[in-house]
């Protein structure tokens, strides 16, 4: 049974993400995930360990910004860009994220390259409302 709210645990995950990703600083970080942090991502090793050492390992001009997030009970899904990773194209995500006794304790994720305005079938951009520059 949950104890806190769905607001609260979206504000919880808008913190997390920024400290890990944004700020980098570990040590806060892991005030946030779960020693028992299960990681159900294809790209990333099991654990929290495993998610701290993809962070460690791509260019501190790392980036994450979120345009959507909801939450339904202890769930949460939020909508979000990572760029500056050194790759040809920002990743936009939809992480879902469980949380349990205050803390991020299981994780999915959808990843897709973000398309330029030539590559978007729909004419529309992935992230916001403006293509890449």
């Amino acid at each position: 049974m949950s104890h806190t709210t769905p607001e609260q645990n979206k504000a919880l995950v808008l913190q997390a993400f920024d400290t890990l990703f944004n700020q980098r600083n570990y040590e806060a970080a892991a005030r946030f995930w779960s020693d028992n942090y299960i990681q159900h991502s294809a790209h990333i090793e099991p654990g929290r360990d495993g998610l701290f050492q993809l962070v460690r390992s791509v260019p501190d001009s790392l980036r994450y910004e979120h345009a959507l997030i909801v939450a339904e009970g202890d769930y949460v899904i939020i909508h979000g860009r990572f760029s500056g990773m050194g790759r040809p194209a920002a990743w936009i995500a939809a992480d879902v994220v469980r949380i349990e006794d205050g803390r991020l304790a299981e994780h999915w994720d959808v990843l897709q390259d973000e398309a330029t305005q030539a590559e978007s079938k729909s004419g529309l951009p992935m992230f916001g409302n403006r293509f890449p520059g």
